[in-house]
């Protein structure tokens, strides 16, 4: 067996998710509970009902290619060959690892806390990975100085999700200009950064940032996963300047040939309005309001979530993540995913995901202060 393989541990967070039993209060995965608009899988079933399910070239559909360029509308990522679909936005960030790392040279500095898969595929690649924690005083904010300290000579690009998985921060978009101008200011071979956006459309600030807005060196990865209920549906795209593009199909091709066809045809039809992407913004909105409202009744202590579906909230002194997850799942029935999944840094917090119908959100962080009341 490949040793790098054996080497990585499995997901934390689909451990707790396994406890889940049929009356748990499920706060874990970070999966929409919405229904997806059947408008655009049933414009997909007509188009394959008349042209079958073939393969598209490798980057996928070029009107999709080019809808996706033009909503987004980035400088120097503006044209269909810009864009490669790909099996969710999880391959895409592993292609743009795979294509853009050279084990023997490269390193990838991930910004934590973060989602996981960053420093596996990383890993898997045998490239090394670096970390900078956000500050916790702070309340984990992106902090480009922090960022930019961090930035070594090997350093050769640097991964941010926002918004968040898992604190709910947003970088702003001053953070992102004095990032970029940091980085432009080095000199020499260019620093990448990969900007995870598959929270765009549950961003709840008027100024977010977008590297892609601003820095030329930025890849952009994405999905239709959140933002419309899809995430089974396994649609997503790389955005990259046209240096990279080419060798980002080619490592695309061998890996997966295409996307799915269909899944490729509900995406454009997403497209095809501009609201579409936000067809369900309005919800999260307003499930985001009576969340905040009822952390607030907790007195847990919390961060405010900017974006994403998630709220984080932290544990008493001395007691640590993992622990309090398993004794939540196994005493009060909440599924709750511990903040050690996401980095050492957060280590004393839990990590929510409020997508569930508002009142089981509400009974889940009433039982978890609970806990938290009762904990020594």
């Amino acid at each position: 067996m490949n040793p790098r393989v054996a080497r990585i541990e499995g997901s934390l967070i689909r451990e707790i998710a396994a406890k889940r039993r049929a009356g748990s209060i499920d706060l874990g995965l970070g999966e929409p509970s919405l229904r997806p608009n059947p408008a655009h899988l049933e414009a997909a079933m007509r188009y394959v009902v008349d042209h079958g399910i073939r393969y598209t070239v490798n980057a996928g559909d070029p009107q999709l290619r080019k809808r996706i360029a033009g909503h987004y509308g980035y400088p120097w990522l503006g044209a269909a060959e810009n864009v490669c679909v790909t099996t969710g936005s999880q391959e895409a960030t592993y292609v743009v690892i795979k294509t853009l790392l050279d084990p023997e040279k490269d390193e990838l500095l991930v910004v934590e806390p973060a989602f996981p898969s960053y420093a596996k595929m990383a890993a898997l690649e045998g490239v090394v990975v670096q970390s900078v924690a956000m500050r916790e005083s702070d309340g984990f904010a992106y902090d480009p100085e922090r960022i930019l300290a961090a930035v070594g000579e090997r350093t050769r690009a640097v991964v941010v999700c926002s918004p968040c998985n898992p604190t709910a921060r947003v970088i702003s978009r001053g953070a992102v200009a004095r990032l970029a101008d940091g980085l432009l200011r080095r000199g020499g071979e260019p620093v990448w950064v990969i900007h995870d956006e598959v929270y765009r459309e549950q961003t709840y600030l008027d100024e977010a940032g977008y590297f892609a807005e601003v820095y030329p060196h930025t890849i952009v990865t994405n999905s239709v996963s959140k933002s419309n209920a899809l995430t089974g549906l396994r649609l997503g795209w790389a955005m990259t300047p046209a240096e990279l593009a080419p060798s980002i199909v080619k490592v695309h091709a061998w890996v997966t040939s295409c996307a799915d066809t269909f899944a490729q045809q509900v995406a454009l039809h997403i497209f095809e309005e501009p609201g579409y992407l936000r067809e369900h913004a309005e919800w999260y909105g307003l499930q985001r309001s009576a969340v905040v409202d009822a952390l607030r009744e907790s007195g847990l202590h919390f961060i405010v979530p900017e974006g994403s579906f998630y709220a984080c909230v932290r544990l008493p002194e001395g007691v640590g993540s993992l622990h309090a997850a398993h004794a939540l799942a196994d005493e009060r029935e909440v599924i709750a995913i511990p903040g050690i999944a996401f980095g050492a840094s957060f280590d004393a917090w839990l990590r929510l995901s409020w997508v569930a119908p508002v009142e089981r959100v509400r009974e889940g962080i009433a039982r978890i202060a609970d806990y938290c009341a009762c904990s020594p």
